[in-house]
């Protein structure tokens, strides 16, 4: 890679003002697109969303979680930095999507940053830009709600390519990076280590990509001497960096032991779900890439349900796509092999190995193919530049066009409320929470503050009501009575529960343990009265307190 000196934005080396201005507006047009969907309440305030947002409520009240409630795997960053949104704005669900929408807006400029370092042109990385603006329903969705990490994510990677291929700018020719760049690397890998085992399809690429430039620079040039103590100061510098980013961990392992979180990052809470041998689950996670990950990635398909997005027009998606592809991945004698498309190729083919040889194939949910977002979009934007220099305008009407379709397939899910665009993929789990209020409502009035519910209930009713409502998930949501007690994130809220003389019961969408309920608090002598809110069946004024495992209701797993 030649060196290429960093203008300024603005600077008359970059893309030329009509770039400058469409990017402008394609960032407007992001910002609006997200508000118009928090807008109309497209998207659920669901459990895990409501964990992050508690954590961060907590942390302000002096706690200092290092990982998600009740994981191992998920660093608390998020949380941290909805807590200084919260400071600030107070403790409200838009102040979470905002955080999100900040995190989303950096990663667009990440993006075109990225991409005037792998095509030597801003312009590719401002047509990248243009694709990210209104990006399929998958990637809509994580960068809006809050799981815990995946926006943080998606920008720790870029940085992470970003200053990789800095470091590589100075190699090269034969010269050392500065060690603080070094550090900076090296920070940010042990950063997304904690954040995310995920952003390792980032960190392993970039250091093989790395190895291997500074290995043909010196076989190209073996006369060429190596700087054995820079090199080595720049190696610890990035280890160093590394402790550092990934600290939080570290803390957490000393403290608790290292089996857990490394089992936790090795996907050990979706290990036991299948059930098969280790081949047969790597053809299953094929299978399942093939079938549902595949239409996730480009879009045709939103990830909690078999629904085709915008019918008509499908074909032609899919068509633009198989071209980026073959376009992209076709030997061209006008780039060297070692051309750092090469490296988001690297990205994807990582995300897509981990996936199908990791226990993580067992759940196809699109979030884990978040990391092919932005590198897609650079192959895309560069078959599109290619494409202009032949076909003219053409080329741009295409994008128009893929854009068009993102945004159609969009409102084609957001006005089906429920479930709107959301992160369950379980029919049963999609509870209407619009009525939320009217169950808080409701508890108040009938002094029902504590009790039992399943894990989709509790932590929105608890986030939603300034924890004065405490219903713990002690109840199950699966048809076949499973429950496990990794849903119980927060063993504080148990001490409450068990401290109260009065309890109340909360189902959704699961008439057998209605009749269960029924049933045991007859065979106890409990009198009760019964009250339907939406989705929410509520079980209230008992005569007496009676707990979940006296009627033969306990957890079967963890």
């Amino acid at each position: 890679m030649s060196r290429i000196p960093v203008q300024g934005f603005f600077g008359e080396r970059l893309a030329g003002a009509k770039y400058i201005w469409l990017t402008c507006l394609s960032l407007i047009a992001a910002v609006a697109l997200k508000i118009w969907l928090l807008v109309i309440d497209s998207i659920p305030f669901n459990a895990d969303e409501a964990i992050v947002a508690l954590m961060a409520r907590h942390i302000l009240h002096g706690e200092r979680p290092l990982f998600f409630y009740g994981q191992a795997y998920m660093g608390s960053l998020d949380a941290w930095l909805i807590a200084a949104g919260f400071a600030v704005f107070g403790a409200h669900v838009w102040v979470v999507r905002f955080i999100q929408l900040l995190l989303y807006l950096l990663l667009l400029a990440s993006t075109a940053w990225l991409g005037s370092l792998v095509f030597r042109s801003w312009k590719t990385g401002m047509v990248a830009v243009w694709l990210l603006i209104i990006p399929t329903v998958n990637v809509t969705l994580y960068t809006t709600a809050s799981l815990g990490g995946y926006g943080e994510a998606l920008l720790v990677g870029n940085l992470i390519l970003i200053t990789g291929l800095l470091i590589l700018e100075r190699i090269e020719p034969g010269d050392t990076a500065p060690i603080f760049l070094w550090f900076i690397f090296g920070g940010l890998i042990g950063l997304g280590f904690w954040i995310t085992g995920l952003t390792i399809v980032y960190s392993l690429p970039m250091l093989i990509y790395l190895g291997l430039s500074g290995w043909r620079s010196w076989y190209k040039n073996p006369v060429m001497p190596i700087h054995w103590k820079k090199l080595v100061h720049s190696g610890l510098a990035a280890t160093l960096g590394a402790i550092v980013g990934s600290a939080p961990w570290w803390i957490f392992a000393l403290k608790q032991g290292l089996g857990n979180p490394v089992q936790e990052l090795s996907g050990s809470a979706i290990a036991g779900v299948e059930g098969l041998p280790w081949i047969s689950q790597i053809g299953q996670h094929l299978i399942n890439f093939l079938l549902l990950g595949v239409s996730v990635i480009i879009g045709i398909r939103p990830p909690w349900g078999i629904q085709w997005l915008v019918l008509p027009a499908l074909p032609f998606i899919l068509f633009f796509w198989i071209a980026v592809i073959i376009y992209s991945f076709k030997p061209r004698g006008d780039r060297p092999r070692s051309h750092p498309r090469g490296l988001l190729i690297g990205v994807m083919v990582t995300t897509i190995a981990g996936f199908i040889l990791t226990p993580f194939g067992a759940d196809p949910s699109g979030r884990y193919f978040l990391p092919l977002a932005v590198p897609l979009a650079l192959l895309a934007a560069d078959f599109l530049l290619a494409l202009s220099r032949r076909s003219g305008n053409w080329a741009w009407v295409i994008a128009g066009f893929v854009i068009l379709y993102n945004l159609v397939g969009t409102l084609q899910t957001a006005r089906r409320i429920p479930p709107g665009i959301t992160t369950q993929f379980n029919p049963v789990t999609q509870i209407d929470q619009r009525q939320t209020a009217k169950l808080i409502t409701f508890l108040r009035e009938n002094d029902e503050r504590y009790g039992y519910t399943n894990y989709w209930v509790s932590y929105p009713l608890a986030f939603l009501s300034q924890e004065s409502l405490v219903f713990i998930p002690a109840l199950p949501y699966h048809q076949d009575f499973r429950y496990t007690t990794r849903d119980n994130r927060y063993q504080p809220y148990d001490t409450e529960v068990a401290h109260s003389n009065k309890v109340a019961y909360i189902t959704t969408n699961h008439p057998a343990l209605d009749e269960h309920l029924r049933g045991r608090f007859k065979q106890a002598g409990v009198a009760w009265k019964e009250q339907r809110i939406g989705d929410f069946q509520v079980f209230y004024s008992l005569s007496k307190p009676i707990r979940p495992e006296e009627i033969g209701l306990s957890p079967t797993g963890k």
